[in-house]
């Protein structure tokens, strides 16, 4: 529970979880208990699948604590924020399958053993295009692009798995065929 994250010591709730994934589903209850669970696993090493709402949650997290953009705002809880790292997509992306191209070297490559994948999408926000770079420079690389250049993937450097994707990899899995990303998550909850 979002709230429970908000009001009660993470620490305590979290140190018994092996990874964490921060799944779609946003406006959640508590964004600040969504915040405080990401930024445990980013701090503790937790792995950790940040999808659609949860990947804009995780971008939020960084500017907000590690790039010290305490304003940093999501437009879905509020619109008119001086600092919207997280915008409204120009059109929908709900149901739509989208060529995404993966950075070489990258965990995600690695993951899919590829440098290209299709994935399908569940959302209407993406990251404000002004922050890219300075997330690059702050450690939150970006390892996987659309046709048009937009920011899909992100991971975090020197951290055993912290991996957010915009579109929603679930929707590709299935217990004869798990998604890619969703192993590589597996394997890093079991090495901890």
């Amino acid at each position: 529970s979002t709230e429970a994250l908000e009001t009660q010591d993470v620490r305590s709730i979290l140190s018994h979880v092996h990874a964490l994934w921060i799944a779609p589903g946003s406006p959640y209850r508590s964004m600040n208990g969504a915040l405080r669970a990401i930024q445990y696993a980013r701090g503790n090493d937790i792995p950790l699948l940040g999808t659609c709402g949860g990947c804009q949650h995780v971008v939020i997290e960084f500017a907000r604590n590690v790039l010290a953009l305490g304003d940093a705002a999501h437009a879905e809880y509020d619109p008119y924020a001086s600092r919207l790292v997280v915008t409204p997509l120009s059109c929908s992306l709900v149901g739509q399958d989208m060529d995404v191209s993966l950075v070489p070297g990258s965990l995600s490559a690695a993951s899919y053993a590829a440098h290209a994948t299709r994935e399908r999408y569940y959302c209407n926000f993406g990251i404000n295009p002004e922050y890219e770079s300075s997330l690059e420079v702050g450690g939150l690389h970006i390892v996987g692009r659309d046709a048009d250049g937009e920011s899909r993937i992100f991971e975090l450097t020197g951290h055993p798995f912290f991996v957010a994707t915009l579109f929603v990899p679930n929707l590709r899995s299935s217990a004869a065929a798990p998604h890619p990303l969703i192993i590589a998550w597996l394997r890093a909850a079991e090495a901890e």
